[in-house]
């Protein structure tokens, strides 16, 4: 439903945000000013213990400068209780006293609701009517069955499970309330077309005959569809689910959703069963959180809701052979859609048995334990590209290869890809780790008349002594040089990056008067060191003019690690300026701006010169796993040229780096900054109580 503008700011006037998010945080009360609408706390998405979760009352605004999750009083109630916007505004509107507005004015918008009104209430007659059939005679035969499946009589109450009898009998007792337009619509009954032969309309006849009926109800609890379970062998479908109606659409809901959602959102977790009886025995047995889809596979809108649920929704499928085609059609439904801390996990229950099984032969203490072994998705992912077919020729784990490369193309999310390909890489280096045979046992041969495994050592075969075969244990991989150069770049790239940020915010915090216009720019930075972001907060609570009781000597420590003249850098980066001249309020902004834009593009720079290292390194792995036994020795000695040159660059990266970091933190040099740095704010027309 859509919503004017000028009713939700109406709805925003009516409720201070800091209200709202104090129902789940305990404010900090050095950091907060309630005078001013500013409020700080331990952030509700992720679990920390110093308050980087601001609020600010004015603007009706929150940002988390640890998770970086920010939004307004509508996005907050989304997010702390698992809503979509249309049902945050309602609970919202609900909580105010304020009235809805109608999506439409007019006639035909009134004409509309009452329609729905209607449906819903031919809905709700159904419920009521199967479950008085249930209890009667005629549904002698849903109780028997109903008793083979062990349920109990709350279960069937709360569940409201009923019975369709034969015979159109909802059919008249719709037509007695007057609802059998309205049956029709909801797909409660059936408008047969016009009779061939007389050329008369028969009445409508009900569509669901001698079948369990299932109750299905949104997310607000109404009644909008209906699962029916066949009672009859010689039914053409064992399950039967109303079409798709203005009040149903099958592929936008779950089965108990509205109970599930809430258990959900105690439990920290959702199951997804395949049927109704999985999941009604799944919340017998204590598993509250447990929903289904209905009666297709998962669709997108399905698992964004789930994922609304909680965060890693597990997957309970049946053992069979249909529960894996399902569980491969969730993973490549899931790859483009995963994000950080957002995924899936697949709890494989033994072949033939479902939940409901389980839980009769095993208990619920049997259900837990299996439930506890639910594996992650690429799990999943690896077993099915294993299992596409043999892996016995170069051409074969080439074809495997490019699948592998097929799915991490798919994931969108930058971060999870590059997770996805080094756990990918550490499978498929263990999976094709050639095997030391047992002591005694034949040694494999490749290649027919090829020779067998040779243990490579010092006694070993081939020219020099040092044979052609596999070495003995682990499979060789990246030299230990290689690893250790790759761990060298990675911290290299993070001491580039803690000097960078600790220049700009020293900047920003020194500057703090000039730098209003950038206030937004300067609130987006991305601060990829924990110990920058309380700066990062106190700096831009300095640029919009709010007060902050952090350290000043914090900012001069962190001046240090940019070399005591951070401005100078900035500006040397930017080609605004050099240290020789002053810079105008305006070429100052620029400077900044100029900084963070360069800071953003040397982060995504030194991502990919990690990875690019990675696949460097995955190569090699490859080549040492599937040609070792091949290589001869101008062969290994063209590899080491290949390979060794990378190596030996890796370490000039290095020296350099600790040559440039003695001459920031070190002796007179440092010294020499500072006055620098000094002589420099100096000369800038800073307000007074600005300078140091």
């Amino acid at each position: 439903m859509r919503f004017l503008p000028s009713f939700l700011d109406d709805l925003r006037s009516r409720f201070a945000l800091s209200d709202i998010v104090g129902r789940r945080v305990v404010w900090d009360a050095r950091k907060s000013v309630p005078g001013k609408g500013d409020y700080w706390a331990p952030c509700p998405f992720h679990q920390e213990k110093t308050a980087s979760f601001h609020v600010d009352d004015r603007k009706g605004f929150y940002h988390c400068f640890g998770c970086q999750a920010s939004g307004d009083l509508f996005k907050f109630v989304m997010e702390t209780d698992n809503l979509g916007f249309a049902e945050a505004v309602e609970r919202l509107a609900e909580e105010a006293g304020v009235p809805l507005p109608a999506r439409e004015d007019g006639p035909r918008a009134a004409e509309r609701r009452e329609q729905r009104d209607r449906l819903a209430e031919a809905m709700d007659e159904a419920v009521r009517f199967y479950r008085a059939m249930l209890t009667g005679a005629a549904g002698e035969g849903a109780r028997g069955y109903i008793a083979r499946r062990g349920l109990a009589p709350e279960t069937v109450a709360r569940f409201e499970l009923g019975y369709a009898p034969e015979g159109g009998a909802l059919a008249r007792h719709l037509a007695q309330k007057g609802l059998t337009k309205e049956g029709v619509e909801t797909g409660l009954l059936i408008a047969p077309d016009e009779d061939r032969g007389g050329g008369r309309r028969r009445d409508p006849f009900d569509r669901f005959r001698d079948r369990l009926m299932f109750p299905i109800r949104d997310q607000r609890g109404r009644a909008i569809a209906f699962g029916g379970r066949a009672l009859s062998s010689s039914a053409q479908a064992k399950y039967l689910n109303s079409p798709e109606t203005p009040l149903f659409s099958k592929g936008r809901t779950l089965y108990n959703v509205r109970e599930g959602r809430a258990a959900a959102r105690r439990a920290g977790a959702v199951i997804v069963a395949e049927g109704y009886m999985d999941v009604i025995a799944l919340v017998a047995a204590g598993f509250e959180h447990a929903v289904a889809p209905l009666g297709t596979a998962i669709t997108e809108e399905q698992l964004d809701l789930l994922w609304r649920m909680a965060p890693e929704p597990i997957v309970a499928l049946d053992g069979d052979a249909a529960g894996m085609r399902a569980a491969n059609r969730l993973v490549d439904l899931a790859l483009p859609r995963l994000a950080p801390g957002r995924s899936l996990r697949f709890c494989l229950l033994p072949e033939g048995r479902d939940p409901d099984e389980v839980i009769r032969h095993e208990g619920p203490a049997g259900m837990a334990s299996t439930l506890e072994a639910a594996v992650p998705l690429i799990e999943m992912l690896w077993r099915r590209e294993v299992a596409e077919g043999p892996l016995d020729t170069p051409e074969r784990r080439a074809g495997f290869d490019q699948r592998l490369r097929a799915c991490l193309g798919r994931i969108d999310d930058a971060s999870v890809r590059m997770h996805y390909a080094a756990d990918l890489k550490e499978r498929r280096a263990a999976f094709f780790r050639p095997q030391r045979p047992e002591r005694g046992a034949p040694q494999p041969m490749r290649g027919g008349g090829a020779r067998p495994w040779q243990q490579r050592g010092r006694g070993g075969g081939g020219r020099g002594g040092r044979g052609f075969g596999p070495p003995a244990g682990p499979a060789a991989g990246p030299t230990p040089e290689s690893l250790r150069a790759k761990a060298l770049l990675r911290r290299d790239t993070a001491v580039r990056a803690l000097a960078r940020e600790a220049a700009i915010l020293c900047s920003i915090w020194e500057c703090a008067a000039l730098l209003e216009p950038a206030a937004a720019e300067i609130e987006d930075m991305t601060v990829t060191s924990p110990e920058m972001q309380a700066l990062h907060a106190a700096a831009l609570n300095r640029v919009v003019g709010i007060d902050t009781d952090l350290d000043e000597e914090r900012f001069a420590e962190a001046a240090k690690l940019a070399g005591a003249r951070p401005f100078s850098f900035l500006a040397r980066l930017s080609g605004l300026m050099t240290r020789s001249t002053r810079p105008s309020p305006v070429e100052c902004q620029q400077i900044v701006l100029d900084a963070l834009t360069f800071h953003h593009a040397e982060l995504a720079r030194e991502a990919e010169r990690v990875r690019a290292a990675t696949i460097e390194d995955m190569e090699v792995e490859r080549l040492d796993l599937e040609n070792t036994e091949m290589l001869s020795e101008e062969a290994q000695a063209d590899h080491e040229r290949r390979y060794g040159a990378g190596v030996a660059q890796l370490r000039a990266v290095i020296e350099e780096r600790d040559r440039m970091a003695e001459s920031v933190l070190g002796g007179e040099d440092g010294e020499s900054s500072a006055r620098e740095w000094q002589q420099l704010l100096g000369d800038l027309d800073l307000p007074d109580g600005k300078k140091p």
